[in-house]
């Protein structure tokens, strides 16, 4: 079957990151993950102890870099690794691990300003919580927008109150809301994080979370499976409380339907969750990311369904 999705060159129906860059920048893109050792306040008892009950202990940095190495050298091996495939990428400096704008500024420029200046680094993209960024942080932000390309990332991973108590989140709905406002005011790009199969999570529930993102005017969108790791809280709350984890068959089906309901112009960054297979508890399906991307093709084909299908057909019944 034909595909006439607007926002896609290859058999994707859905808004790719790669199509996205490629029309961006006439090349094809790749993000090098830096630890730049940075903490976060959900750790150091700012607004809660003990981290998201599912945060490794490199809070979700665990493909960044070695924070043991300055982060010149982090991006240097990772950019050489990922030449081997693509000789002619460009690159974005990924800050991953931790909350990366939780600092005094000088900190952040120190970080930062290095690879504003690199001509082989296209851009930043830094991974940040909605309240870990001061007005002072929102004005430097606005600077190097000013200066390269670049992206805040935001986690949300669910609208739920009541699941966000649960993982210990530590952060509101409308907090984040009124911080993607004030990105978006100062013209900065924001991609926003958000988890699939959350302890007692129905799948409207998941669905409502994409909907609302729809309202935000977010350039993107990572979707998450939640993994179980080793040696987190939620490995414990997991043993104690055996709540379902969703088979792989209902996960593709769910971000299937959170792709119908989510406005075609939202750049999908991720679909799945990219576990070390050594640390992964459950589900285990998760280690093979290509298999439930091509699960996701498949049904997308098979139905003859795109990304933002709900949202056209609901502007046509307002009509």
């Amino acid at each position: 079957m034909e595909n006439k999705f607007k926002y896609s060159d290859d058999n994707k129906r859905y808004h790719t990151l790669t199509y996205y860059y490629k029309k961006k920048f006439n090349t094809k893109v790749c993000k090098v993950s830096l630890n730049a050792n940075f903490t976060c306040p959900n750790i150091d008892g700012k607004v809660g102890f003990g981290g998201c009950i599912y945060c490794s202990k490199l809070g979700s940095g665990d493909y960044a870099g070695n924070p043991n190495e300055s982060l010149i050298e982090q991006f240097e091996k990772g950019k050489e690794i990922m030449q081997r495939k693509w000789p002619n990428a460009k690159f974005i400096a990924y800050f991953q691990a931790n909350t990366n704008t939780y600092a005094p500024i000088e900190r952040l420029k120190e970080c930062f300003e290095p690879f504003i200046e690199k001509d082989d680094c296209i851009g930043l993209s830094i991974a940040t919580r909605s309240d870990s960024i001061t007005d002072e942080c929102l004005d430097y932000l606005e600077d190097i927008n000013k200066r390269t390309y670049l992206i805040v990332e935001l986690g949300l991973q669910t609208i739920h109150e009541k699941t966000s108590k649960l993982i210990n989140r530590c952060s509101t709905l409308d907090n984040f809301d009124k911080m993607v406002k004030k990105l978006k005011q100062r013209n900065i790009n924001v991609v926003a994080h958000i988890i699939n199969g959350l302890p007692y999570e129905t799948e409207e529930m998941m669905i409502e979370t994409v909907k609302h993102l729809n309202n935000l005017n977010i350039e993107g969108i990572k979707i998450h499976m939640l993994g179980i790791l080793k040696g987190t809280p939620l490995e414990k709350y997991y043993q104690n409380n055996k709540f379902h984890i969703l088979t792989k068959e209902e996960y593709v089906n769910i971000v299937v339907k959170q792709l119908e309901y989510l406005n075609e112009e939202i750049v999908i960054h991720r679909l799945t969750e990219d576990p070390n297979p050594n640390d992964i508890i459950e589900p285990t399906w998760l280690i093979k990311k290509f298999t439930i991307l091509n699960e996701i093709d498949k049904i997308m084909s098979t139905r003859n369904l795109y990304q933002g299908d709900k949202v056209k057909e609901k502007k046509k019944n307002e009509q």
